[in-house]
């Protein structure tokens, strides 16, 4: 986690290096705004994909613990990763529909 945050603030502090030069052109604007609303994609997306993988953990845990409940666990599981998935897809959408 460490690695992210130190190479997130590389690629943001990076950008601070040109604070000083001209304005930027239309293209140059549109095309950077397009890079953000990638960047914001990829890290809701990496978001739904570890909420993901810790509900299905969870859910599995339980069920290896107590088999009886299996039924009882399945079911809330499928429903909250195809919600989960929902998000993402929404997310990944969006800068599609937002241009």
């Amino acid at each position: 986690m460490k690695k992210i945050i130190i190479a997130l603030g590389t690629f943001l502090a990076a950008t601070a290096a040109f604070g000083q030069d001209a304005q930027w052109t239309p293209e140059q604007a549109t095309a950077i705004k397009g890079g953000m609303y990638f960047l914001a994609v990829a890290i809701a997306a990496f978001g739904g994909t570890r909420g993901q993988g810790a509900a299905a953990s969870a859910a599995l845990n339980g069920m290896a613990r107590n088999p009886a409940a299996a039924d009882k666990l399945m079911t809330p599981m499928i429903l909250g990763l195809a919600l989960m998935e929902s998000l993402v897809i929404f997310t990944l959408i969006s800068p599609f529909v937002f241009r």
